[in-house]
């Protein structure tokens, strides 16, 4: 062996780099086959949070303190004067609340409507309920299966609608080109009998007073009183007017008739009634206008002593006939004319109908599908009895009430304004009837300590007075004293472009051995809830949208995003208001062991404070 290998040097280094290359990528992907994700989780957790800000400062000197009102209205009592003494808790001001008063009843009568919903949902289905619950299927039933006979139903009626406007429509074109052709069976003998009044010389052949050949507007000017001529004269004029719009109107309509027929397409047979209308109208002010001129020649006749001509008395008599058959005319097209638009808007409206059938009744037949659906569920939920999970729900909406009760109550008791502490009323700044706002309503002098600090502005926006306060000191170890925040500044102090913001804090307890100017390290609590539902806010993710998520692991292990609505947090828990329950675990870390690092998420908040004696402090 050792001869061969001597022999085939290369050949033998070669097969074992890649002997040793090949196990190395063997082992490699052996390795990477095993490599397994885990997660690490946490449960939700029923607890109190707590959320504060924290600074130093310096016990002060100064024992005054200004009382202002956290809520802004109109003061309706000052119950304190100048030099008076008062206790911690006396009350100094009120504030008009009435407001405050209703967004308490509204609370409390939330509450209590969300508990009869609770104590409803508990309740187990009673006899009634479940006979109208089925009594509802099988209403729905019905309506399903009324609908699926009664749709091609209407879906005939509506095509037969149609049809049956169609038809009518074009009857209505059929009858309007008859009552043109009834028209200019009266048109042309008025139309020429008009022409005759005016210009035949039909009065200078009948009359031996008048000489012969006169054309009759010249005999009838020429047969009066010279001083009547021009009125004579002005309604000669506006009657060969109005004859010659009139005839204009119908040679024209009289030519379009002559070039159509029955079977003319509708919008000719439109043209033509039109037209033929016009022509009507027109030939009506034709003769009023002639019988105006021949009564005002009568007239001037009569008036003189004069007799009137006997075919003058023919001309009226004519005349009052053939407005007669002119208003006829006039009447029955206009009538077809109407009948057409009628019949046309029909047709409009069936094939509207006919398309919102169409198109509606898949969408009507999918709802009572859907409605009977339903209401079947719904029968088989009350028999079923009710579900935890709504039980949970409204449970959770009780506890909201509860909250929003506690919130309102919390504000209703702002609108008194109490002394923070004993001491002797140095000023009252306002009076009944002011407007409570920045301004100092009292201002008291104590004999209480006071510890004053500084806060930036963001920390600043979040306190109150009134706000609870835990301090401790430098110079004196173990020493820790309560107290409430007394006097927060309106105008801020800017120092090198900082803006910051002095806040007084008053001892709920005195210590000798607490001494003006000593460093003082003050906790503010923001705010607490207790029994509040919270997960750890590093399991706290947001998405695109700015919404907030975690993760739960489903039964097959794997992760899945659940949305969360969040309320108050801290460096360590964030409340959940909805989107889980207690019990529920949500991924805190993955744990890959191919990777040499491990997955996690952070998140920050405002600092925190652990309560003694409180649940849920991690």
């Amino acid at each position: 062996m050792f001869q061969f290998i001597k022999r085939h040097k290369i050949i033998f280094l070669v097969a074992l780099v890649i002997i040793i290359g090949g196990g190395y990528y063997g082992y490699g992907k052996f390795k990477s086959g095993n490599a397994q994700v885990s997660y690490l989780t946490s449960a939700a957790e029923k607890g109190t949070i707590i959320t504060s800000v924290s600074s130093s400062g310096q016990v002060s000197s100064s024992n005054q303190v200004d009382i202002t009102s956290k809520v802004s209205g109109d003061i309706t009592k000052i119950a304190v004067v100048s030099g008076q003494e008062i206790k911690g808790g006396e009350v100094i001001a009120q504030i008009d609340a009435q407001d405050a008063y209703k967004s308490v009843r509204d609370a409390q009568a939330n509450l209590q409507s969300a508990q009869l919903s609770l104590d409803k949902l508990k309740q187990s289905a009673s006899a009634n309920s479940v006979l109208q619950s089925e009594n509802a299927v099988t209403s729905a039933q019905v309506s399903l299966d009324k609908l699926k006979v009664s749709q091609p139903i209407d879906l005939e009626d509506a095509r037969n609608a149609l049809r049956n406007a169609q038809t009518n429509l074009d009857k209505a074109y059929s009858d309007a080109f008859n009552a043109i052709s009834n028209s200019f069976l009266t048109l042309p003998n008025i139309i020429t009998s008009l022409d005759d009044i005016l210009y035949s010389d039909q009065l200078s052949a009948s009359e031996v007073s008048l000489g012969k050949g006169q054309i009759n507007t010249a005999a009838l000017l020429n047969s009066t009183y010279e001083t009547d001529q021009p009125r004579i004269k002005s309604y000669q004029t506006g009657a060969e007017s109005d004859y010659a719009a009139a005839r204009k109107a119908y040679d024209s309509a009289y030519q379009s008739f002559k070039n159509a027929s029955v079977y003319s397409a509708p919008a000719a047979i439109e043209g033509l009634l039109a037209e033929t209308l016009t022509a009507s109208k027109a030939i009506a002010q034709a003769i009023k206008s002639e019988n105006n001129y021949l009564n005002v020649w009568s007239d001037s006749r009569a008036l003189r002593g004069w007799a009137v001509f006997s075919q003058i008395t023919t001309y009226k008599t004519n005349l009052t006939t053939y407005a007669g058959q002119d208003n006829t005319a006039s009447s029955n097209l206009l009538s077809a004319q109407i009948t057409i638009k009628t019949d046309k808007d029909a047709i409009t409206t069936a094939d509207n109908n006919l398309k919102t059938l169409t198109k509606n009744q898949p969408l009507d037949l999918a709802a009572a599908e859907a409605s009977l659906k339903e209401k079947q569920f719904s029968l088989i939920d009350l028999i079923a009895g009710t579900d935890p999970l709504d039980v949970r729900s409204q449970e959770i909406a009780i506890q909201q009430k509860k909250n929003s009760l506690y919130d309102a109550q919390k504000t209703l008791a702002d609108y008194t304004i109490k002394a923070p502490f004993d001491g002797v009323i140095a000023a009252v700044n306002l009076k009944v009837g002011d407007s409570a706002g920045s301004a100092a309503i009292a201002t008291i002098i104590t004999k209480q300590q006071i510890a004053e600090v500084s806060l930036n502005e963001v920390d600043a926006a979040k306190i109150k007075v009134g706000l609870k306060a835990n301090m401790t000191f430098d110079a004196i170890d173990g020493l820790e004293i309560t107290g409430k925040v007394a006097e927060v500044d309106t105008l801020g102090t800017v120092s090198q472009g900082v803006v910051t913001y002095n806040v007084k804090i008053v001892f709920d307890t005195q210590d000798s051995r607490v001494k003006s100017g000593m460093s003082a390290n003050v906790t503010i609590i923001i705010d607490g809830k207790p029994d509040v539902l919270s997960v750890i806010s590093s399991a706290i993710k947001t998405d695109s949208n700015g919404g907030n998520y975690v993760q739960i692991l489903n039964v097959d292990g794997q992760p899945i995003e659940q949305v969360v609505q969040i309320g108050i947090a801290n460096d360590t828990n964030t409340e959940i208001i909805s989107g889980l329950i207690e019990g529920d675990k949500v991924i805190t870390q993955t744990i890959d062991s191919g990777a040499s690092k491990t997955t996690t998420t952070q998140s920050g908040g405002s600092n925190s404070l652990k309560i003694p004696g409180l649940g849920g402090g991690r």
